[in-house]
């Protein structure tokens, strides 16, 4: 079986929409084990899991894989800063609206429509907030909770990675 850089990348998005936590594609060339953190479940540890160490860059089978135009890049370096500021009671508080896939942020369902929600906006859990575009699919992120949008991270059709956070919610 062999799989081409667009493929995986259709499986991963479909792999997303489900609620299926680990899936393993072997082939003579290579292995790909995918694992999802799913909120409130706990997954056994074992020894393969404690001895696995995270690759930046695919492996080389995964690699010649790959189109030409599409090259493993190495992560920026992040200068840390010298004290971090003491967080704010008022941002301990606030809860993160984050990215479940990579895909591209829109903040309303058209072009020509308004915005899901804005900065002070009140929210109820369940609620859409905008649609995370992947594959040529619209996914609608809903609210996890109630409360009022106090900060909008990232601009209309900026693309985004998984687990980056969109908005931010004074829950209440």
């Amino acid at each position: 079986m062999e799989l081409n850089f667009n493929e995986i990348r259709e499986l991963l998005a479909i792999l997303n929409q489900t609620d299926i936590a680990e899936i393993t594609v072997k082939s003579n060339d290579f292995e790909l084990t995918v694992r999802k953190d799913v909120k409130g479940a706990e997954r056994p540890s074992t020894a393969a899991d404690a001895a696995a160490v995270p690759s930046p860059a695919p492996t080389a089978p995964l690699a010649a894989m790959m189109p030409s135009a599409i090259a493993p890049v190495a992560p920026a370096p992040v200068a840390s800063p010298s004290a971090p500021p003491p967080p704010s009671l008022a941002t301990e508080k606030l809860v993160d609206i984050t990215s479940p896939m990579v895909g591209t942020f829109y903040r309303s369902p058209a072009p020509d429509e308004p915005p899901f929600v804005g900065v002070g906006d009140r929210i109820r859990a369940g609620q859409t907030v905008c649609i995370i575009e992947a594959m040529k699919l619209m996914n609608e992120i809903e609210a996890e909770v109630s409360g009022e949008i106090v900060e909008i991270l990232v601009q209309n059709a900026e693309p985004v990675e998984y687990g980056q956070v969109l908005m931010r919610v004074n829950p209440g």
